[in-house]
């Protein structure tokens, strides 16, 4: 369990929802505001927002090494990518206004120290480490220096990677830690996910555990409550077609809305371990099968299997008397279509 806000996180909790801002106010502020409105419409528990510059985060360099050769951003450099993707620093202070006056938590993913310095100053209620970030572990030790609570993203991070960041989370003083299994394609193929690697991280690392989503639909993201993701992580747009570097793998409000509603049935449709009548059963109890003669019968008559029948509805006795009621003698007169009780049968304590 962790908490964010003083909002309590864990398996016994509905999934905390977070909506990834990232790079889709598209260098607008007033979008960046509009997604955070959609975000608590939508009933996301939080916003997350980026902080780092294109100088600290990457060089500016046009060597090989810096070049993007493949996928969304293919033909950039790493620093023109993140110049572009940036949510400036002049902003934060406004979005974290925005987000308390809307009434949703905001928190960041840092990128360095000095995005955690700013941070601290805004008061953020929690920080997360990128995928990228999680084999930087000076910075999880600078960030757990704070005291507050740390998600890690593990995309691209093998089994002695994470454990080295759990690690320097802990020896750095987090007492509240929380990873997300992830894959670090943008999009990412649903079938990368292996969801079960969810239950193997918590029991693991013992940590809670949730999941970054990045493929270009609910269905992983839903998979992943019955399999013990605590927190479920969607980048968010207003307009997956707004041409902004990540729009084209996010969620648009009405999906994300899908998301925190079919998220949290689902953790509802858990439960606990329960063989009992359900409340939503009661009234159909009735319809369940027993026995009902199907002649006319007299006292003292025998009761053959042409008598009776195993049909719904379930007002007689149950079928697994069926034995107990072939050869028995009537009590008493019945007419056909009575359900057949034990007291109908002569001697049925007998029996």
């Amino acid at each position: 369990m962790i908490n964010i806000n003083r909002q309590a996180i864990g398996p016994a909790r509905p999934p905390y929802v977070i909506a990834e801002i990232s790079a889709n106010h598209n260098g607008n502020i007033e979008t960046a505001f509009r997604i955070i409105e959609a975000a608590k419409k939508a009933g996301a528990d939080a916003v997350k927002i980026q902080t780092y510059t294109a100088d600290t985060i990457t060089l500016k360099s046009d060597a090989q090494d810096f070049q993007i050769t493949d996928g969304l951003w293919a033909g950039r450099t790493l620093w023109d990518l993140y110049d572009w993707a940036h949510t400036p620093w002049e902003w934060h202070a406004a979005l974290f206004e925005h987000a308390r006056k809307v009434g949703i938590t905001i928190f960041s993913s840092a990128f360095d120290p000095t995005a955690v310095d700013l941070l601290e100053d805004l008061g953020t209620p929690a920080y997360k480490i990128a995928s990228f970030e999680a084999v930087d572990l000076p910075l999880i030790r600078y960030i757990a220096t704070t005291g507050k609570p740390m998600i890690i993203s593990t995309g691209m991070a093998d089994a002695d990677e994470i454990a080295e960041a759990v690690a320097a989370a802990r020896d750095g003083g987090c007492t509240e830690l929380a990873l997300l299994h992830c894959v670090s394609g943008y999009p990412a193929p649903a079938s990368d996910y292996n969801l079960r690697t969810i239950a193997d991280m918590a029991d693991r690392f013992g940590t809670l555990v949730g999941l970054s989503d990045h493929t270009l639909d609910n269905t992983t993201a839903l998979a992943s409550v019955a399999l013990g993701a605590s927190i479920i992580e969607k980048h968010v747009t207003l307009d997956r077609s707004g041409g902004g570097p990540d729009d084209s793998f996010s969620l648009e409000p009405a999906e994300l809305a899908e998301l925190c509603q079919g998220a949290r049935s689902a953790w509802e449709a858990l439960g606990h371990v329960d063989y009992g009548r359900k409340s939503s059963e009661i009234g159909n109890a009735k319809f369940r099968r027993s026995l009902y003669f199907v002649k006319d019968m007299k006292v003292g008559d025998v009761i053959t299997a042409e008598c009776v029948r195993s049909v719904r509805p379930g007002y007689g006795v149950a079928p697994k008397y069926l034995d107990r009621v072939i050869g028995a003698q009537l009590e008493k007169n019945v007419e056909k279509n009575t359900a057949v009780q034990l007291s109908h049968l002569r001697n049925a304590d007998e029996k």
